[in-house]
């Protein structure tokens, strides 16, 4: 059986990898930065460090995630965007006329600790399942579905929502985030 060249499948990962580049530093022009150092690192390492017929996305992810980490390690301190700034600049509000807005949205999931969003992001919005996530992180699968949870929980308390109040939202990876594993309320 003839397989795709890895190389080929790099461009087709870009949204997401941007995706998740924002979401981890809510900056545009560094989550750019990242997503162009995470194609270099792969590009140069594709034939050597991948593993054909694995995922390779789940590969890009990784990569990304620890250009992220080895950043922030080296700038030894993170700059609170205190005033919002940089999150509101983030993506365009939804035109739906539901309760929930997206700004809401942003400021609470702006609130979680990085692990929760990390793990909300992999899981929820971008699709990987736990053990996926869980691989990306160097963790338990149990330590990514309780940052998961808890998450989703925290998200929850912050937007003032009640497991019987119904979620009138059009953005689908919003949904995928928020939404508890089973929950019909959502």
């Amino acid at each position: 059986m003839n397989q795709k060249n890895p190389k080929d499948e790099l461009v087709e990962h870009l949204p997401a990898l941007r995706a998740f580049a924002i979401s981890l530093t809510r900056n545009g022009s560094v989550a750019d930065d990242m997503v162009q150092d995470t194609l270099v690192k792969a590009w140069t390492n594709i034939d050597s460090k991948f593993k054909p017929g694995t995922n390779l996305r789940a590969w890009l992810f990784t990569i990304l995630r620890n250009t992220y980490y080895s950043n922030r390690r080296k700038m030894k301190r993170e700059v609170a965007d205190v005033d919002g700034v940089f999150t509101e600049g983030l993506a365009v509000k939804p035109s739906h006329d539901g309760h929930l807005q997206m700004t809401d949205f942003r400021r609470a999931f702006a609130q979680l600790p990085a692990e929760q969003r990390e793990a909300l992001i992999l899981v929820g919005a971008s699709g990987f399942s736990y053990e996926e996530a869980a691989d990306m992180c160097s963790v338990a699968v149990g330590t990514i579905k309780s940052r998961a949870n808890r998450g989703r929980a925290r998200l929850t308390q912050l937007l003032h929502l009640r497991e019987d109040e119904a979620m009138e939202l059009t953005d689908e990876a919003t949904m995928a985030v928020i939404a508890a594993s089973g929950s019909s309320s959502l």
